[in-house]
């Protein structure tokens, strides 16, 4: 049974997965999680990836396939997972197929996360289908009643606008990242999480309703990424939290393309 490392790289987050390989599906078998430098060179990459593996109670795979946001970092991924997996890995972006049509102006500006997120939503919830990524971005993904990706939204995330927040206006603090008991704020602190946290729910509850009207269709909901779970809980839309979802798209990327190794 062969394995694959899947490695999603955002700007605040790594995320490592580690699958078994059958001839019908990829199983999950585990996931890890690393914070991303600003700067990482390809050993220390390496060593982060063995980190990883080593959590996840595994051996050093002959397979790997990475998803990086920060162009600085692909480099050195890139040159890492060769190192340790023997092999070149796949690396999202043009030239990899995705299985899925894209209605886009240009396919290349749409980010290997995004791509991931497709491929997987569409794959274990049909279309249409939405996709919400929560991160240093909320990114939206919509996939069309054709199975075709119609566009997406992208906005600043909930850590993104509380860390603006503090920085741009010197008499406010960096907050935890919860909603308060009311929405009317009693102090600057839960005045600022009514507005960030509850605000960021509000505006994703707006967003798929705009979608609805747009799309034509009714569409599942599927949130994933940073906090899901909590925010799924403020929501009035009903919504499906998967956790894994962009890596599980990485391992059908890589089962879409692995017949041209």
């Amino acid at each position: 049974m062969s394995r694959l490392l899947t490695v999603d790289v955002g700007n605040t987050t790594t995320r490592f997965g580690l699958f078994s390989w059958t001839d019908d599906a990829p199983e999950l078998l585990g996931t890890c999680e690393l914070t991303t430098p600003a700067r990482i060179t390809s050993d220390e990459a390496r060593i982060q990836a063995g980190q990883a593996l080593a959590a996840m109670g595994a051996e050093p795979t002959q397979n790997a396939i990475l998803s990086c946001v920060v162009p600085t970092l692909t480099d050195a991924w890139r040159r890492a997972l060769a190192d340790l997996c023997g092999v070149r890995a796949l690396v999202v972006g043009p030239g990899l197929k995705s299985g899925v049509r894209m209605r886009y102006d240009d396919p290349a500006e749409v980010g290997p996360d995004r791509i991931a997120d497709v491929v997987a939503a569409r794959a274990a919830y049909g279309a249409p289908v939405i996709a919400i990524d929560l991160g240093t971005t909320t990114n939206f993904e919509v996939i069309d009643a054709e199975g075709t990706f119609a566009g997406g939204i992208i906005a600043p995330g909930v850590a993104l606008g509380a860390r603006s927040l503090a920085q741009a206006a010197a008499r406010l603090p960096m907050i935890e990242l919860r909603a308060p008991e009311n929405v009317i704020g009693r102090s600057t602190q839960a005045a600022m999480q009514s507005g960030v946290v509850l605000g960021e729910a509000a505006r994703i509850d707006g967003l798929i309703d705009s979608i609805a009207d747009e799309l034509g269709d009714g569409a599942p909901v599927v949130l994933t990424g940073d906090g899901a779970q909590a925010i799924a809980a403020l929501l009035r839309h009903e919504t499906v939290v998967d956790e894994t979802l962009t890596l599980r798209g990485l391992a059908l990327i890589w089962q879409i393309n692995r017949k041209k190794r």
